[in-house]
């Protein structure tokens, strides 16, 4: 499984949001990355110019083509004709979607860059982000959503079982004379 990370405009999160987070469209210059997509792969959406994480979705089926257009490019004829079908995990109210600038400096995928420039890690439009990361937005996503809920430790967060050190092995005391040279006759 594979965890993704499309970063779209204000304007293009719109449309996937009126389109109910069912579908999203990835621009040509993406079809390799997106061909990679699987069913069961989970997708994290951000928006960047407002810098904030509105919704998670599983992709439902693999990648298909259609020309129609929805998502609008800085090309005039760029269409986004690489689409996936999703369904919604979780998607944020409008003005309650995650501030990025308060949970990306956590993230995995960002260490690579000083903790000020963390916004250039989420340029361009396609990433793949480590499990841990899509596990602590989308776990906040829903405790905020979902109130009482617990988002389920991520696998490399659990506590690792605890061992006691193994205690000396006691041995019974030696018989009388035992380890001890035998003496010599005179």
């Amino acid at each position: 499984m594979n965890y993704w990370m499309i970063a779209l405009s204000p304007e293009n999160w719109e449309t996937t949001r009126r389109l109910g987070v069912s579908v999203q469209g990835f621009s040509t210059k993406q079809r390799k990355k997106a061909e990679r997509m699987e069913p069961g792969d989970r997708l994290l959406f951000y928006v960047k110019d407002q810098r904030v994480f509105p919704a998670t979705a599983t992709i439902q089926a693999k990648l298909f083509e259609e020309r129609s257009r929805v998502w609008t490019g800085l090309a005039p004829n760029e269409m986004f004709p690489h689409r996936v079908q999703t369904r919604p995990i979780a998607v944020m109210p409008v003005g309650k979607e995650l501030d990025a600038a308060l949970i990306a400096p956590r993230l995995e995928y960002v260490k690579r860059w000083p903790i000020e420039m963390w916004p250039l890690a989420l340029q361009g439009e396609l990433h793949i982000l480590p499990r841990r990361d899509m596990g602590l937005i989308e776990g906040e996503m829903l405790r905020i959503l979902r109130p009482g809920y617990l988002p389920p430790l991520a696998e490399e967060a659990r506590p690792r079982r605890q061992f006691s050190r193994p205690r000396p092995l006691q041995t019974a005391p030696a018989p009388e004379g035992a380890g001890t040279s035998p003496k010599p006759s005179s």
